[in-house]
């Protein structure tokens, strides 16, 4: 069968994956990085066979089967990985990880779900983030993403200042964080990048809101975090369009 030069270029760029069924609508974004354990690390939060991978005090992944304390919590020393920054999968679609509250649902659902957010205001209006839930959140009430970007604001809790020697208020301001690009050059080296992200492909966004749907987690985000919902299905295929990767049922 003869093909036209355009369709291997769409074959070889851009994911195809499976949707999931699940929470959809209209929701808020905020920012934090607080270098504390998220709340999906514990045990049995989700339907996991694991919990959200942790980090010792020097970033080195724990083995703990999520049994260590949190480094927000006195004499803990679970903490954050560093692996858990966002970052671009091109132009206009990223991933990443958010602590999150879905109306009329709970942490047992939500831990570890993922969520295609597409931006519909600010500068990256019409980008898409794909975050997989760690934490919980809800600041703002429901269907709240809380997104995780290192130097985005420590927020209530702070180990960062035990972690990394961050200032006692974190990075920046305490909610909000820092307010420059050249800001991040100061960070920890494992840091930098999920940093400058935020500047970056974010664009330095100020809490935009969004549209969201469930969708299966992109293996690429799973594999850093550790857990993997029993009942997502993940289908990575080199097929879609060249720029954004679909999110087919």
């Amino acid at each position: 069968m003869h093909l036209s030069l355009l369709a291997p270029l769409s074959l070889l760029l851009g994911p195809v994956f499976v949707s999931a069924q699940g929470a959809s609508g209209s929701g808020r974004t905020t920012r934090y990085w607080d270098c504390c354990k998220p709340s999906c690390a514990w045990p049995r939060k989700g339907n996991s066979p694991s919990p959200v991978r942790t980090c010792d005090k020097n970033d080195n992944p724990l083995n703990d089967g999520g049994n260590t304390r949190s480094g927000c919590d006195s004499g803990g020393s679970a903490y954050t990985c560093s692996s858990q920054s966002p970052w671009a999968v091109n132009e206009t679609v990223a991933y990443g990880w958010a602590a999150v509250n879905i109306a009329g649902s709970n942490e047992a659902a939500w831990c570890c779900a993922c969520y295609e957010l597409t931006f519909t205001s600010g500068p990256v209006a019409g980008k898409k983030m794909v975050v997989q839930a760690t934490n919980t959140g809800g600041d703002l009430g429901n269907n709240h993403f809380d997104i995780a970007m290192p130097g985005g604001g420590v927020g209530i809790f702070n180990a960062c200042t035990n972690q990394y020697g961050a200032p006692p208020n974190g990075w920046g301001q305490r909610y909000g964080g820092i307010g420059s690009k050249s800001e991040c050059e100061s960070f920890p080296e494992k840091l930098k990048a999920g940093c400058n992200w935020r500047f970056d492909w974010f664009m330095g966004a100020d809490n935009p809101d969004v549209t969201f749907r469930q969708v299966a987690c992109p293996a690429a985000i799973t594999a850093k975090s550790g857990c993997t919902r029993q009942n997502d299905v993940i289908n990575e295929t080199p097929t879609g369009p060249a720029t954004v990767p679909t999110w087919t049922p």
